[in-house]
Parts: structure tokens; C-alpha cells; sequence
């Protein structure tokens, strides 16, 4: 637990210091405004702090500028890898690939918590 609280201030620090070198980011403010409850609902539901959501969201999004963001609501550069919804198409590691689409932001940040806590791929950071 100690390193995960230390990990969480590391990130939460390194956020800080990047927005004061921005001048305070208007548009990162904005986001974390709009999102931050969000953010926190999913904390309380599946452990996932909402600092590191918000900070993940903010990068992969663009601050909820980048074209996912604005055509899926896609937040968190989530790709489709058997998704039944809605769908977008976006240049990433390659051309034309496919991305999960969002009716709603919430919709993207539940299923990044979902993504998180089921896949494989990320269980051994909930032993930090």
C-alpha cells in the first residue's frame, strides 16, 4: 500500500509541476473540472485511483481535444479488439485502425475502470 501512495503522489506531483509549466493549462483545468467526479465515482467502484484516471484521460485525450475524443468520446485510446458498439477509425501505430465509440465521456471512463480491472495485462499494478 505504501508504494501505491507514493506512486499516486509521484504522478499527482508530476501533474502539478506540468501544469505550472504550462501556466495552469486552461483546457487542462477545464477537463479535470468536467471529469473529475467521474474519475472518482470509478475510484470508489473498482480501486483505481482517480488521480491516475484523470491523468491517463488528460494525456490520451488531449485534454478531450484529440479526434477520438471529440468523434468517440473515446478518452483513453481504447481499441475495439472485439467490441460490438459504435466504432472510429483513427491513425495510431497504424493506418485506419479501429477504436471503441462512446454515446457519453462517462461511457468511455466505465469501460477504461473495466478494461483496467479485467484485463491480464494490468492486475500486477493493483498489488502496488
Amino acid at each position: 500500500m505504501r508504494h501505491f501512495i507514493r506512486i499516486t503522489l509521484l504522478l499527482l506531483v508530476s501533474l502539478q509541476c506540468y501544469s505550472q509549466s504550462m501556466r495552469k493549462n486552461a483546457a487542462y483545468e477545464r477537463y479535470i473540472g468536467r471529469y473529475a467526479e467521474i474519475a472518482v465515482e470509478q475510484m470508489k467502484l473498482h480501486g483505481i485511483p482517480a488521480s491516475i484516471t484523470l491523468a491517463q484521460g488528460l494525456i490520451e485525450s488531449g485534454a478531450g481535444q484529440s479526434e477520438l475524443a471529440r468523434k468517440g468520446n473515446n478518452h483513453f485510446g481504447i481499441k475495439c479488439h472485439g467490441w460490438q458498439g459504435r466504432k472510429v477509425y483513427h491513425d495510431d501505430d497504424l493506418s485506419g485502425e479501429c477504436f471503441r465509440a462512446y454515446a457519453t465521456a462517462r461511457q468511455s471512463y466505465e469501460d477504461h475502470s473495466m478494461f483496467l480491472v479485467k484485463g491480464r495485462r494490468y492486475q500486477s499494478l493493483f498489488s502496488l
